[in-house]
């Protein structure tokens, strides 16, 4: 075999392994953001019952925003564990989730039929969305009680995860 045609292929083909390895070493769950550290976008959204809704509303709570749609299959996954832990964290932590290009109307259905963990926020235009740098659903962000986002989790919630999340921001 000719060495040069080795050498080239041994050139090009060690880059391409080194780059696969160091994209299969993170995990695609952890994205990091910008946001970090830094005060959550604030937003004016109306939830279902046409009430308007901003992150005023929090007063000073920790809050758990969290992107979703009901054609999001890991969305309906976590729906559940969200339902749980907003009954056990009801008078310390608010859950708000904002609807992430779905209707409306399948949003009350699926509510009525699988229980409400906090108010669902139209996100016209995806204005609050973009403002957040959502790739897509379901995205949940942790704010601490004065609004500084301290964690984005990318993908569905555990109650594991929850309870780790939530225990220093209470």
């Amino acid at each position: 075999m000719n060495r040069k045609i080795l050498l080239a292929g041994l050139l090009v083909i060690a880059p391409l392994l080194v780059f696969l390895g160091i994209g299969l070493s993170k995990n695609p769950m952890q994205i990091d953001s910008p946001l970090i550290g830094k005060p959550a976008p604030e937003f004016d959204l109306e939830d279902l019952d046409g009430q308007p809704w901003n992150l005023e509303r929090l007063q000073g709570r920790p809050a758990v925003i969290n992107f979703w749609a009901t054609w999001c299959q890991p969305c309906i996954w976590e729906h559940p564990i969200l339902v749980d832990a907003s009954r056990r964290y009801r008078d310390q932590v608010q859950f708000v989730g904002v609807i992430l290009h779905d209707e409306p109307d399948r949003i009350r259905a699926m509510v009525a039929q699988r229980g409400v963990w906090g108010p669902s926020l139209i996100d016209p235009g995806s204005t609050a969305a973009i403002a957040y740098g959502v790739y897509g659903a379901p995205e949940t962000y942790f704010l601490d009680k004065d609004g500084i986002i301290v964690h984005k989790q990318v993908g569905p919630v555990t109650p594991e995860l929850l309870d780790e999340l939530l225990a220093p921001l209470l």
